[in-house]
């Protein structure tokens, strides 16, 4: 009866199609998958499941602060992975954090993505001088490391608006410094796929029907580009999240009051030497294991994708 109903969808088609095939028969892409989809859902409902909200003051006690995980000795049952210096469940600020981590990756990297698809359809389709200043652009762009510009950023902001905003505007600096030196990889592979694509019969069709070039960018070439920009976007979110862990752990990013993956890393740190372990190991695995399953499904995109290994 469900094949039945599903029989002329798309996701019956998709069902059938190789690629749900070679994704299933994939054993370590299925379980990068499972990992992926739970931490995302873990990380969007986290002020459902997570046991306490570890940014309310007022339910913090300095009582129960840096107590271990519950099996080892002196663990709290409240507590299932411990607690910081404050008094704040590693579990529930881990939850949180994710949210924060993931939200600056898929913001930045839809950015990037947006403006990286439309300079390089405008630049492949179009050519000559718009190609040339498009892609000089960015040439200059490529030579500015996220770092560098998320300091540059950073410094600006904090210059202009005043102190009490600063950590307001710490993650619009970061989707900005990552978004704005990443848009470049989609650019040129789009430009590159659309230089090819402008000289195919159905382009020539369409303008001979009289279609305006907006239409044919949008309507025709651009469904036929998108299988590199799909594989370059899974890849970009993994390395935006690091990324934003990196800025966050140098002090960039975004602020203890409202930590990210990277924020809890850095306060973590300082208890690594004193035998609290749990607060920075416990953060850095979840990012590990986030990056990492991107990562492959990343990697198996790409290879599944690719039609010279069909």
């Amino acid at each position: 009866m469900i094949a039945r109903l599903f029989s002329n969808s798309s996701i019956a088609a998709f069902l059938d199609s190789d690629l749900f095939y070679k994704f299933r028969t994939s054993h370590v892409t299925v379980v990068a998958a499972i990992v992926t989809v739970v931490m995302i859902a873990a990380a969007a409902l986290a002020p459902w499941i997570a046991p306490h909200n570890p940014f309310d003051v007022s339910t913090l006690s300095l009582w129960d602060s840096e107590l271990p995980p519950v099996w080892a000795e002196g663990g709290d049952p409240r507590f299932l992975l411990g607690t910081d210096g404050q008094g704040r469940d590693i579990l529930s600020a881990l939850l949180y954090g994710s949210r924060i981590s993931m939200s600056v990756g898929f913001i930045s990297v839809a950015i990037a993505m947006v403006f990286g698809v439309s300079v390089g359809l405008i630049s492949g389709y179009y050519g000559g001088w718009v190609d040339s200043i498009f892609m000089r652009v960015a040439d200059v762009m490529l030579s500015f490391p996220t770092i560098l510009v998320a300091l540059l950023v950073s410094g600006i902001v904090r210059g202009v608006l005043p102190s009490e905003m600063h950590d307001n505007a710490a993650l619009v600096v970061l989707v900005f410094a990552i978004a704005v030196t990443t848009w470049v990889q989609y650019a040129r592979t789009v430009r590159g796929s659309t230089m090819v694509e402008r000289s195919r019969e159905y382009v020539l069709a369409a303008r001979l029907l009289g279609r305006s070039s907006f239409a044919i960018m949008v309507r025709h070439v651009l469904p036929n580009v998108l299988g590199p920009v799909l594989v370059i976007s899974t890849i970009n979110l993994a390395m935006a999240i690091l990324i934003e862990a990196t800025l966050s752990f140098l002090g960039v990013g975004m602020p203890p009051t409202n930590p990210s993956l990277g924020t809890l890393i850095r306060v973590g740190n300082e208890y690594l030497f004193s035998g609290i372990w749990w607060v920075v190991i416990f953060p850095s695995l979840t990012l590990v294991a986030l990056v990492l399953a991107v990562n492959l499904l990343g990697d198996w995109l790409r290879d599944a994708l690719n039609p010279k290994l069909r």
